[in-house]
């Protein structure tokens, strides 16, 4: 997995300040896209052991409110082993810090089994996730008033042990 950059201090992409993952990779190409270049499986720096200990050292830091993973895709198939890995280890090692997570995909379709990108590990990936928002980025829809997300069909969606329990307006 390659990764397009990693900021230590967000405050766009979830509550407070967060620890944001931009994975490489994406066959969505929404139209006007904020992060177009990350759709490229190759751009950027390729993931190591060493990208995630960092990382975590990151997420150690006491105003760190979570985690937050995006891109590109992280529910590309080639990404979900990395990500699923990275989200199990912070669960483990600071289950105070929450994980959101962007997706084009849908959590109700494409992520359940038989889905367009279930996988052996995204069930695993959707249980470390406290919050996903999910469904594509529609230029038509674009709405700068939103909570965290673009698009007017985008939704935020609570998860506990990876099943849907209710969502954010």
């Amino acid at each position: 997995m390659r990764y397009g950059s990693i900021k230590n201090c967000d405050i766009a992409d979830g509550p407070g300040v967060r620890v944001s993952l931009f994975v490489s990779g994406c066959r969505h190409h929404c139209k006007g896209c904020f992060n177009a270049e990350t759709w490229d499986f190759e751009y950027g720096k390729l993931y190591s052991q060493e990208t995630e200990d960092e990382i975590i050292r990151m997420l150690g830091e006491e105003f760190i409110q979570g985690l937050t993973v995006l891109g590109g895709e992280p529910f590309e198939p080639e990404n979900q082993p990395e990500v699923a890995k990275l989200m199990r280890r912070v669960k483990e090692e600071y289950p105070e810090k929450d994980i959101w997570c962007y997706s084009g995909y849908l959590y109700d379709a494409d992520m359940q089994k038989g889905g367009k990108v279930y996988t052996d590990v995204t069930e695993d990936m959707l249980s470390c996730i406290d919050v996903l928002v999910d469904g594509e980025f529609v230029e038509e829809l674009k709405d700068i008033t939103l909570l965290f997300r673009g698009s007017k069909n985008q939704r935020l969606i609570k998860l506990k042990n990876g099943r849907d329990v209710g969502r954010y307006e």
